[in-house]
């Protein structure tokens, strides 16, 4: 079953949701500072497994402290659809687990 793109009215919706997303050009996009390069690596790790679970993969970005996500839905064009939402929804319930802000 094809993936539907949301419309820019839907987004907005969906992005009021959930604190600290925006859209970026085509992409949900969300950056998470924690308190070390260890915390940060494990919520990578954290982060990679839900993707599994969903088979829907983010930009997953690893920096010292810093953990960004960047995701669109490549089978709907690139288009930002309910699937990009479900993953930032998912990362948002683990990332307080890890310490992240």
């Amino acid at each position: 079953m094809p993936v539907e793109p949301l419309s820019p009215q839907e987004i907005e919706e969906r992005l009021a949701t959930l604190p600290g997303w925006s859209l970026d050009a085509d992409r949900l996009t969300r950056s998470y500072r924690l308190g070390s390069h260890f915390a940060a690596a494990a919520m990578v790790v954290h982060v990679a497994q839900v993707q599994e679970e969903l088979d829907h993969h983010s930009d997953l970005t690893l920096g010292y402290n810093t953990v960004a996500l960047a995701v669109h839905t490549h089978s709907a064009g690139g288009a930002v659809t309910e699937k990009d939402v479900e993953l930032a929804r998912r990362v948002e319930d683990l990332a307080a687990g890890h310490g992240a802000h």
